[in-house]
């Protein structure tokens, strides 16, 4: 008897839950069915770029885990894009994750740390010693793929999953 799977920890529900060929009547259609997890290990992997150790840290999960279910999203996804079904997203043991609700900034003149919430908009100096010399904080950013953002990570950030925690 296999041994109970665990509650896997997302980020966000996805914008559209169900995706088929154009110009195919859904009564004629067979479904593959991908479940928030490995939606979330897609996501992670994928759209992120992360490491398979760094993503199984974010969803509370082994590494080894992680690799089982991104291989099983994977393998769907490509069934579904391969042989022309459905794809319906849906079901899993997960729980959301809290959102970010504060940003972290650094002087990088004075070395002093402060936080922000989300929508307060980018400081215009350091409530310290009032340089214009800030960033974020290397703790707070996501990961770094060479340049501004990382592969599907245009003008808004993160895309699905945004704010989300990064411990």
């Amino acid at each position: 008897m296999p041994r109970p799977k665990h509650c896997r920890r997302i980020c966000g529900m996805p914008a559209r839950t169900y995706f088929k060929p154009a110009g195919v009547p859904l009564a004629v259609l067979e479904e593959v069915v991908l479940e928030l997890d490995e939606l979330e290990a897609l996501r992670l992997a994928d759209l992120e770029g992360l490491y398979q150790e760094v993503a199984a840290e974010r969803m509370k999960v082994s590494r080894p885990t992680f690799g089982r279910i991104i291989e099983t999203a994977r393998r769907k996804v490509a069934e579904a894009l391969v042989a022309g079904k459905a794809l319906r997203i849906e079901g899993g043991d997960v729980a959301m994750e809290r959102l970010k609700v504060v940003r972290v900034f650094r002087c990088s003149d004075c070395s002093h740390g402060w936080e922000l919430t989300y929508g307060s908009g980018r400081p215009a100096e350091c409530p310290a010693c009032k340089s214009r010399n800030i960033h974020r904080a290397e703790e707070d950013r996501g990961p770094r793929f060479g340049g501004r953002g990382g592969p599907g990570m245009g003008r808004g950030g993160r895309g699905f999953g945004r704010g989300c925690p990064r411990s």
